[in-house]
């Protein structure tokens, strides 16, 4: 793929993460987050955060995200934009928490899963899943046979 149309997919995603944030439910925090999972056929599943009063019970917008594909039949993923804050336009690019990383690597290549933190569709980071989460423990750490 072309860099050009490789960067237009990218801002494509991340404009969907946005539109996702939108729908988040976030009384507590204001901390709004959308997601937007591309699996390796390029169908796209979003998810946004959902609070709760107890906390331990809220879901992240990428576990929401990979939850919805997954309850769909999906196993493979190739790449998540993930735009988030507290604030009506977020200020920074907002990172995934270490339990949405180790639920990315039950269903991601670390080398190969691009996972893009934006602001906004002209401002972003790429990078991989090992390199938010190196040393990782997955399913063949259990001989598990995918």
């Amino acid at each position: 793929m072309k860099k050009a149309e490789d960067q237009e997919k990218i801002r494509q995603l991340i404009r969907t993460a946005m539109a996702a944030r939108k729908n988040a439910y976030a009384p507590y925090s204001g901390f709004r987050v959308g997601a937007a999972l591309e699996t390796e056929d390029g169908t796209v599943y979003t998810g946004a955060n959902v609070e709760n009063a107890s906390y331990s019970a809220t879901v992240c917008a990428e576990r929401n995200a990979v939850f919805h594909a997954a309850a769909c039949g999906e196993r493979r993923f190739r790449a998540i934009a993930i735009v988030g804050g507290a604030e009506e336009e977020p200020r920074h690019a907002c990172s995934p928490c270490g339990v949405c990383r180790q639920v990315l690597r039950e269903f991601c290549s670390p080398k190969e899963m691009r996972v893009i933190l934006a602001r906004g569709p002209e401002e972003w980071r790429e990078m991989t899943l090992e390199e938010l989460l190196p040393e990782s423990f997955g399913p063949e750490n259990l001989q598990v046979k995918r």
